[in-house]
Parts: C-alpha cells; sequence; structure tokens
C-alpha cells in the first residue's frame, strides 16, 4: 500500500532508521514544510515502511530525487509500484516530462527506468565522486 507523507507522519522515524544515507527526519520534515513541489510516499507492507519515493513537480516539469526499497524487500516490484504512482500522479497533474539522474554503475536501477520509458539525454561526468550520472527523462505529453 502507498501512504503519502507529511511531517507528522508515524512512519518517518522508521525509514530514517531503513535509509540512513539518502533519508534524514530533520531535513525530510523541512523540505515537507517548506517546499510546495515536494512529495513523498512510502509503501507499507503489514503497516510497515519497506520503500519510499521522493520527487518534485514543478510546473509543467517534474524530478524524481530518490526512489529506494529496503534490501529485504528488493526484486519485489515495489520500486516499480512506486515509478508507476509517480508517472501517473504526474500525468495527472498534467506535467509534461520527468527527469532523473542515476549512477551510471547502477543497472538495476537504469534498467528500472528504461523499461518505464525513459531514455538517457545526457552523462555528466565524475558527478558522483567521480562516477558518471546519467540523465535520463521521460515525455508524458
Amino acid at each position: 500500500m502507498i501512504q503519502k507523507l507529511n511531517q507528522d507522519s508515524i512512519y518517518l522515524e522508521k525509514l530514517e532508521e531503513l535509509f540512513t544515507n539518502v533519508f534524514t527526519l530533520e531535513y525530510v520534515k523541512k523540505d515537507i514544510l517548506n517546499n510546495q513541489f515536494t512529495n513523498y510516499f512510502t509503501y507499507l507492507i503489514d503497516n510497515k515502511p519497506v520503500a519510499f519515493i521522493n520527487y518534485f513537480i514543478m510546473y509543467e516539469r517534474a524530478e524524481l530525487i530518490n526512489i529506494n526499497v529496503e534490501e529485504n524487500f528488493q526484486n519485489r516490484g515495489i520500486a516499480s509500484i512506486l515509478l508507476d504512482y509517480m508517472i501517473k500522479d504526474c500525468a495527472q497533474k498534467k506535467v509534461n516530462s520527468i527527469t532523473l539522474e542515476v549512477n551510471s554503475t547502477n543497472q538495476k536501477a537504469l534498467h528500472l527506468y528504461r523499461k518505464f520509458g525513459f531514455t538517457q539525454i545526457a552523462i555528466r561526468k565524475g558527478y558522483y565522486q567521480g562516477t558518471d550520472a546519467v540523465l535520463m527523462e521521460k515525455e508524458l505529453v
């Protein structure tokens, strides 16, 4: 089940425990409170968060910021469910295109994004501490 996160969500602390490198309670609460463009959703199994997605919708454009699935729950289609949810949300809100950056060595993520129709539009040399980033885009209109 997908659940929208807000600054008072009971799931925030658990997500911080699961994803310490990319999810900090203080930052996420401030982002939700102060950034009108941000969207956070979590995926629940047995009422426990096991994944999250964060993206911006800025008028006619969206950007995927983060999508993470707890290691024990990977390869179950959860990232696909969250990405599909985001794409449908963006289409409903009349977004023209979605962009994202992904580490060029992250083959699982690259496969997922290609499966959903994202195409490479640029390479950002050395973007991730010396590793290239692949800039990808999906046109919705």
